[in-house]
Formats: structure tokens, sequence, C-alpha cells
């Protein structure tokens, strides 16, 4: 499993696709979410603004990145 280390409390679902180099641009983020195609721990949440927290995991296309808190 991939991962993606954030320093805030949280990140925005497109934006975490976005880091992850899941996708290109936030355009195809918007997509990609609205179609059901990305899952959030386990479910499919349609929202791009949803907040992941460190813990939580999103799953696009078999591929699965897990939001952990980036050590200061």
């Amino acid at each position: 499993m991939d991962s993606i280390k954030i320093k805030d409390e949280f990140i925005k679902l497109g934006q975490a696709l976005k880091l992850a180099g899941i996708v290109d641009s936030g355009i195809e983020a918007k997509e990609v979410i609205q179609n059901g195609e990305v899952l959030v721990n386990g479910e499919v949440d349609t929202r791009r603004g949803r907040k992941l927290i460190p813990g939580d995991s999103f799953t696009f296309r078999n591929k699965t990145v897990k939001v952990e808190s980036q050590e200061l």
C-alpha cells in the first residue's frame, strides 16, 4: 500500500488524488470522484471536498493509498 504524508490535520480527497499522482488535474479528480470510482475507507464517496485525516485510505483502480501525518 502506498502512502501520502500531510502536514495539516486533513487533506481534501481531490487534492489527495493529485498528491498521490493518481490523477493529473483537479478536473480529472472531480470526474472520477463524482462517477463513484473512488473508495474512501472501503466505501464509495462522491464528495471531492471529503476531508481525509491521517489513518484514512482511498482506493482508485485497485490502487490504495493511506494518509499519514508528516513528522515535524
